[in-house]
């Protein structure tokens, strides 16, 4: 099977980091409102910043936070087993957009781990188009626009739901999950 995979929070707990990291930046750098859009999925969007404001909190904390991301609890673990079994494991992220020094500093983590790929996408928007010309059989995602249109395209897909997203409701196109053990086990029971 080939298997898509995006990386910041599905790989890497990156999203705990940022989130810590913006409530610090919005008390010692902006008003200390706190989040007056809690709803939306990009943290500097949950809070009243000017796009200057986000711009510095993005250039302050991205490459840092990632550097200190931690891969997520059995996430090596049911990748190597992945592997072993066969399976294609393709990295599909938009990761590297903001700059490259953020694809550099995940590859160097997962040469750190020993967490190989079989292929790589980077700074990749339109993960459809990747998904349906990769053939993938199943992606794994954290973003509910993403894991949203991966349904409305028939591509199977894992929503990885973080603190940072909302329910979606499920059917034979998305199954919601919330660590790698619920991956593992839907993926060996196909």
């Amino acid at each position: 099977m080939k298997i898509g995979i995006d990386i910041d929070g599905v790989i890497l707990d990156y999203e705990k980091g940022m989130l810590a990291a913006a409530e610090v930046f919005d008390i010692e750098n902006c008003r200390g409102n706190g989040k007056v859009n809690p709803d939306k999925f990009f943290v500097q969007d949950k809070f009243d910043w000017s796009k200057e404001e986000k711009d510095e909190f993005i250039n302050k904390n991205l490459g840092r936070v990632s550097e200190e991301s931690n891969i997520m609890p059995e996430a090596k673990y049911v990748l190597n087993k992945l592997k072993e079994m066969g399976h294609q494991l393709i990295i599909i992220s938009a990761r590297g957009t903001e700059s490259d020094d953020m694809i550099d500093i995940v590859t160097r983590k997962f040469k750190k781990e020993g967490i190989e790929f079989d292929k790589y996408y980077w700074k990749e928007h339109n993960k459809v188009e990747v998904c349906k010309n990769e053939e993938i059989d199943i992606m794994i995602d954290d973003s509910p626009s993403t894991c949203k249109k991966m349904m409305d395209n028939y591509i199977k897909t894992l929503y990885f739901r973080g603190m940072r997203s909302w329910k979606i409701e499920e059917n034979e196109y998305l199954k919601e999950v919330f660590n790698w053990g619920e991956v593992y086990r839907y993926i060996k029971e196909l």
